[in-house]
């Protein structure tokens, strides 16, 4: 405690340098807590996708949708527990900019099975199912817009109706929220019968089959059974888990744990240089200092200990800032990308990183203030 006074002075005896290695360590610290709290997220996302979750589309991503009529011969393959079809279709509201998704499932549809990421009242159920202009709305559009129960929701959409319209009115009937990971309720869900009935192009078709199997353990061996009884039909299909889905996306965007090494590598590497550089400069300056210090008594490791423990005084206190700053950041990430978290692994990885780095980068610096000759340095001022 008798050398608090000490190091206290020590760091602030050039504010300018302190505060500048302050906020150097700081946005180090932070991007490094960003990257891998995203890192770190994603990776726990795309585990906690369902794997007993398949969705049957068609092979060639461009091709045509698959027949309605195959739902049944999905039904029997072994190892199924439900299958359902599903449709989709873009639309927007008011203008072209405010664009909306519209889920299209059957009236029927057994919503307790599709799994408890969707959170959807028993009434608003009963209500979509008697309703066929009927729709379920995500509480984030509700939440945007202003939207109640028993609104009709006008959309224009590039999707034809019989007579020629683009324009889709639907009756909001009840909420829902969705809550799967990499996923959010921005999304309306509509009636397939009334949908498929209305309109002009494509009548008896879907877009893909969601399946959910019996074991999770078995999905692989179910989907390749679904893929091989459609697999020399005009629609060959595949079929893959919502976690495969999430894996194949997250490969798509690239190597997410070599870029993250090499960023965060990079201003680490050059964190430490520039504070070594400047710890050396504070040194020489300070250099009759620490002589005045030996000459009073102060042993070499004494003067190792005071010189380190002021790099690591500025690196632990900036670590926390810069931590706190991308524990913060994530909520306004979570906007963009769901599901992003900071794992308390990767404050404490930041917290000792930093103090390597900063014993790193006060070692040199120490070590030759510790091996001062009173004599030369009283000398030289």
């Amino acid at each position: 405690m008798k050398y608090l006074p000490l190091i206290w002075s020590g760091i602030w005896r050039k504010p300018g340098r302190a505060v500048l290695m302050f906020l150097q360590v700081t946005v180090a610290v932070g991007l490094f807590g960003v990257l891998q709290g995203l890192k770190s997220g994603v990776e726990h996302a795309v585990a906690a996708t369902r794997a007993d979750l398949l969705v049957v589309r068609s092979r060639e991503p461009f091709s045509d949708p698959l027949p309605v009529a195959w739902l049944q011969q999905i039904q029997a393959v072994p190892g199924v527990k439900l299958a359902f079809a599903q449709d989709e279709f873009d639309a927007s509201y008011q203008s072209p900019t405010q664009h909306i998704d519209v889920n299209v499932l059957p009236a029927n549809a057994s919503w307790a099975a599709i799994g408890p990421e969707l959170s959807v009242s028993r009434s608003a159920i009963t209500a979509f199912s008697h309703t066929r202009t009927g729709a379920l709305v995500g509480e984030s559009l509700v939440k945007k817009y202003g939207w109640k129960i028993g609104d009709r929701i006008p959309l224009h959409s590039g999707t034809a109706q019989a007579d020629g319209s683009t324009n889709w009115t639907f009756d909001m009937v009840g909420t829902f929220t969705y809550k799967a990971p990499l996923a959010q309720d921005n999304f309306i869900v509509v009636q397939y019968e009334y949908y498929d009935e209305a309109r002009l192009a494509g009548r008896g078709t879907v877009a893909d089959f969601p399946v959910v199997v019996r074991d999770p353990r078995h999905a692989e061996e179910v989907a390749d059974a679904i893929d091989r009884r459609f697999a020399n039909s005009a629609h060959e299909t595949k079929t893959e888990s919502l976690r495969e889905m999430a894996q194949s996306l997250m490969e798509q965007i690239g190597n997410l744990d070599f870029a993250i090494r090499s960023i965060v590598s990079a201003a680490l590497v050059a964190l430490l240089f520039s504070t070594t550089t400047m710890a050396m400069l504070t040194i020489r300056q300070r250099t009759p200092e620490l002589a005045v210090l030996k000459t009073v008594g102060f042993t070499d490791p004494a003067i190792f200990l005071v010189v380190c423990v002021e790099a690591l005084a500025v690196y632990v206190v900036a670590a926390f800032c810069g931590l706190a700053l991308a524990i913060l950041a994530f909520p306004w990430a979570n906007r963009f990308v769901p599901g992003l978290t900071m794992p308390p692994m990767v404050i404490v990885a930041g917290l000792a990183g930093a103090m390597v780095i900063g014993l790193l980068s006060a070692s040199l610096p120490a070590v030759r203030a510790a091996r001062l000759e009173v004599a030369n340095a009283l000398a030289d001022r």
